[in-house]
């Protein structure tokens, strides 16, 4: 079946975020062979139409307006409601990001319609989109279908592979414009706490430290291996309630949840709060003293050790394959 299927493209840091990629791509299949439109929603962001385009998106239709300059929900809803007024979709998709969980129940909700969250994985069969998401803080996985209404998903970041970038790809980049009133929010300043660096939600490697870093300090060696690799850093909420990092490096059940291809843990237990916001990660190594720690239980290499020994190791022999690579 040939839809219309809308991407929201989200921008951050100037910048598309890898998951919008992920997203078209995810559109391409539920799209069935009909035509994937791109959405872009700020002030100074219809530029970005033709990368959305190169990934594989058919055309964008970006609303501008100095009111957008900064996400809210009630000013991103009305310029999406817009959009979909306008151009009637089958579909619609976004990135399971903070502003996809909290602007996707939002719109579904307008339009009266079903939404599928947290999708991981995809395919077409017998006829019907079948979506796959985890369940039980990520122990078990659901497959659902859409017998009625809008093909409605918010796709997690790093498990549905985009379309390779073709720069040869080309499309209409429209503007259309929104009324954008009666905000019930003002950001007046953006306080970032985040490290600089890779996004912790999108990273392909994290080096993760737990109450066994001991301190602030014990993350130095973490962040060293994190550069190496070109990796982030992220934190149990152990870690965080001592007061050895910011809550925004936080991964588990009340932080973020992600999906690496490597994620090396040091010196965390495994509590079932924190595996269940890294233990669908591709590639896990656990680097702990305790030999009996529940993160072994989990992890497909595990290395029984100091990690003020074994981390400085592991970042002398990964720049040492850099330079002869």
């Amino acid at each position: 079946m040939a839809r219309k299927v809308l991407v929201l493209g989200e921008v951050r840091d100037g910048s598309l975020r890898n998951v919008s990629f992920e997203a078209v791509g995810a559109a391409k299949l539920a799209a069935g062979g009909g035509e994937v439109v791109g959405v872009l929603i700020g002030e100074g962001i219809q530029s970005f139409g033709t990368e959305l385009i190169q990934y594989g998106a058919d055309r964008v239709v970006a609303v501008e307006d100095a009111k957008l300059k900064q996400y809210t929900s009630d000013g991103y809803s009305q310029a999406l409601l817009a959009v979909i007024d306008a151009e009637n979709p089958e579909g619609i998709f976004f990135g399971h990001t903070a502003l996809g969980k909290d602007l996707a129940p939002r719109i579904a909700s307008k339009l009266n319609s079903g939404l599928i969250s947290d999708v991981t994985s995809m395919e077409e069969t017998g006829g019907n989109l079948v979506f796959t998401r985890p369940i039980y803080s990520g122990k078990a996985f659901e497959k659902k279908i859409v017998t009625d209404g809008l093909v409605f998903a918010t796709i997690r970041p790093n498990n549905i592979s985009p379309l390779e970038k073709d720069e040869s790809r080309s499309g209409e980049v429209t503007a259309l414009q929104a009324e954008i009133k009666d905000l019930r929010t003002i950001i007046k300043d953006v306080v970032r706490k985040a490290s600089e660096g890779v996004d912790l939600s999108e990273a392909k490697v994290i080096i993760a430290g737990g109450r066994g870093v001991k301190s602030e300090d014990g993350f130095e060696p973490l962040k060293e291996l994190a550069d190496v690799l070109g990796g982030a850093v992220g934190a149990s909420r152990g870690a965080c309630d001592a007061d050895y990092c910011d809550y925004s490096l936080q991964i588990g059940q009340t932080g973020k949840v992600v999906t690496p291809d490597l994620y090396i843990a040091c010196g965390i237990s495994g509590a079932i709060q924190h595996l269940a916001g890294m233990s669908n990660s591709k590639v896990i190594v656990a680097i702990n003293k305790d030999p009996e720690a529940n993160i072994f239980k989990v992890a497909d290499y595990g290395i029984v050790g100091d990690l003020f020994e074994v981390v400085p190791l592991l970042t002398e022999e990964f720049k040492k394959l850099k330079v002869n690579a």
